[in-house]
């Protein structure tokens, strides 16, 4: 459980660190949408037995992680969509893009090899790595989506 602790609060911490005030709005569109993806695919690989969290927050009510989906994730996605290298070459969004899977997946790895917070049954490392990718990739589109809207809607101010 210490690592769930210090899981939000170092997510809080990079919050703070790569969300300034001015992008707020930005990041917390970011943050609620990732909600509904995460929770829905979370909840589905546990239902269909891919993955277990043998500890976690709200275990009674919830069989997946709450922390990453409902909180870890979501702080990452915003973090993500509102440092997006929109104006790079495709070269560093690429990087960019496949940076964040794989340091996520990475911890996922050693959290799966070395604690009891999360257990592979019929999963591989690479499918987390797919998963998270396509979703983060999920979450821009829809970032790029409604920031675009708001903007015809209301204009540049």
């Amino acid at each position: 459980m210490v690592i769930l602790y210090l899981a939000w609060i170092i997510t809080v911490l990079l919050l703070v660190i790569f969300i300034k005030p001015e992008n707020s709005i930005q990041a917390q569109v970011s943050f609620l949408f990732m909600q509904i993806p995460s929770w829905l695919f979370g909840a589905w690989v546990v239902q269909k037995g891919f993955i277990e969290y043998p500890v976690g927050f709200l275990k009674m009510i919830y069989k997946s992680s709450f922390t990453f989906e409902y909180f870890v994730f979501p702080a990452v996605s915003a973090i993500f969509n509102v440092h997006f290298p929109k104006d790079r070459s495709w070269f560093v969004k690429s990087i960019y893009i496949l940076s964040f899977p794989t340091v996520i997946t990475i911890i996922e790895v050693n959290l799966e090899k070395y604690t009891q917070l999360i257990k592979y049954l019929n999963w591989a490392w690479y499918w987390s790595f797919i998963s998270i990718t396509f979703t983060l990739l999920i979450s821009y589109g829809y970032y790029l989506w409604f920031f675009k809207k708001i903007k015809n809607m209301y204009g540049n101010s």
